[in-house]
């Protein structure tokens, strides 16, 4: 049995203008560049240049214009015309205090028409990849290719050659082959319906590892350092004792060698403590990953870090504006404009009302993305002023020891935005000041109190542990426990547990790894 119910619900949806505005809100300056070309690309109703500019055009055409005209009339008509337009474009220009207005001819329209947008946040163009900001890098040729090429200067037939060439085609960027021979043998047998061996192709592994960059070819980090210690010993490059010790502790103590076992390992050797201590500092200064000297590709496809924001401290007062160096301005195109004021005047048949909604479509949504476009600078500028005026004393010096702990809740309630909003205004975003450029996130941190009830950042903290850690006795590595105490000793009543976590944030190794001899 069907039966007909009635409820309520309430649904909140964003709208067309505030999702785009919440995608422009997320990329960076760089992006939006990008962002605004393939915008102009897609709608021709949009413009680079500002609408005071298109005032000046459009009055210098209108003298040129009466100077060919022959009639007083033609002129007085002509002259009409202008003053009209200007006024009604004047109407509908989008200055930054104005909010944007409907169109004039929304009443010879529907205005069930959706704009066709495409609102996607990853807009990139092949077109623009030789821009000024980008770091200009030489092609040079990848690890394969060298490779490839050192083995042409060995002595191999043209089987030897090929099976060589399979090897090095499974090195991976790093420098290592991290496929077992055997699997390799059986690769060959299918994919080039070769029969080999294991033994044949570790024959041709041992020549790859001659080439350089030394320690190629190896099949885990051990084999990677013992190779690149042959190579110095054979090369006559260090002392031969000191290499020799190196490449005992690589091959017979290389698991007491990563726990840094050095005691236990310089009771098995006769050496001296001296020999020790050069001998691991040797292996410490290896290459553990000798593909990186080529790079990756997305290395040689990085970027400088172009800031949104600049600071500039002149005399202790802060001024901040956006790089908006090469964003372009934006305009609506005169013509379309023109042509849908006329159309609207007269009795349009079908085809001719279809131009018209489509040219009103394309009007919207340009006019859409102007002023998507100015709210976005202005949400920007005003977060950023409300960093400034949190972290006033850090951007007047730099001293990160000033950084008071501050959440994005702090700046929400100074701007009245949303969390939201300024956790997407934050990410991705940098701002370039007098003492070095910072990414958004940088400033924002959490707090604790400490004995006297004063509350400070926590990243006040993580520089104290990381002092501390520099200046240890390396021989005896302060423990968590440890450098908790002297926090403690300081004020700052924090947990072990915490002072790990807080040494995992900054990339640094347990007391027993940080050990040196």
């Amino acid at each position: 049995m069907l039966n007909l119910t009635q409820s309520l619900k309430q649904i909140q949806k964003l709208s067309p203008q505030q999702i785009q505005l919440i995608k422009l809100l997320e990329i960076p300056t760089v992006q939006l560049e990008q962002r605004i070309k393939r915008e102009i690309e897609e709608n021709p109703v949009l413009e680079e240049g500002s609408a005071e500019n298109d005032d000046n055009e459009r009055d210098q055409q209108d003298v040129n214009e009466n100077d060919y005209e022959n009639s007083d009339s033609q002129e007085s008509e002509q002259d009409d015309y202008s003053s009209d337009s200007d006024e009604n474009y004047e109407e509908k220009s989008f200055d930054e205090d104005k909010s944007v207005e409907e169109y004039a001819a929304d009443d010879y329209l529907d205005d069930d028409v959706i704009p066709n947008y495409r609102l996607t946040a990853n807009n990139y163009s092949d077109e623009d990849e030789d821009r000024k900001n980008e770091i200009p890098y030489s092609q040079g040729s990848s690890l394969h290719e060298a490779l490839t090429s050192q083995l042409g200067l060995g002595v191999l037939n043209e089987r030897e050659q090929l099976l060589a060439e399979y090897i090095i085609g499974n090195i991976d960027d790093d420098g290592y082959l991290r496929r077992p021979i055997y699997s390799i043998v059986d690769d060959i047998a299918f994919s080039a319906n070769i029969e080999t061996t294991e033994k044949e192709l570790n024959h041709l592994l041992s020549i790859i590892q001659e080439f350089d960059p030394a320690g190629v070819g190896a099949r885990g980090i051990q084999e990677c350092l013992m190779i690149q210690v042959v190579r110095k010993y054979k090369n006559g490059v260090g002392d031969k004792t000191v290499l020799r010790t190196a490449w005992r502790i690589l091959h017979d103590f290389f698991p007491e060698f990563t726990k840094k076992h050095y005691e236990k390992i310089l009771n098995k050797l006769d050496v001296s403590d001296k020999v020790m201590r050069q001998a691991i500092e040797e292996i410490t200064h290896l290459n553990p990953k000798p593909g990186s000297v080529f790079g990756s590709i997305l290395a040689k496809n990085s970027q400088h870090i172009i800031p949104d924001f600049i600071l500039e401290n002149n005399d202790g007062e802060l001024l901040l504006h956006l790089n908006s160096k090469n964003v372009p301005e934006l305009r609506l195109n005169k013509t379309y404009s023109n042509m849908i004021e006329n159309m609207s005047k007269k009795n349009a048949d079908a085809k001719e009302k279809e131009t018209l909604m489509f040219v009103k479509q394309k009007l919207d949504s340009a006019k859409w993305f102007i002023e998507a476009i100015r709210q976005r600078q202005n949400t920007l500028l005003e977060t950023m002023r409300a960093i400034i005026d949190f972290q006033k004393d850090y951007f007047q010096e730099g001293d990160e020891t000033k950084l008071r702990p501050m959440i994005l809740k702090d700046i929400a309630e100074r701007t009245g935005f949303d969390i939201s909003t300024i956790s997407r205004v934050a990410n991705s975003k940098y701002i370039q000041t007098h003492f070095g450029i910072f990414p958004l996130k940088f400033f924002f941190s959490e707090g604790m109190q400490t004995d006297t009830g004063e509350e400070v950042s926590t990243r006040e903290i993580k520089k104290i542990l990381k002092e501390c850690i520099d200046h240890e006795e390396k021989r005896h590595p302060l423990t968590d426990e440890k450098l908790a105490k002297i926090l403690q000793e300081r004020g700052y009543q924090i947990a072990r547990r915490t002072v790990a976590k807080y040494r995992e944030q900054m990339n640094i190794l347990v007391a027993r790894l940080r050990k040196e001899m």
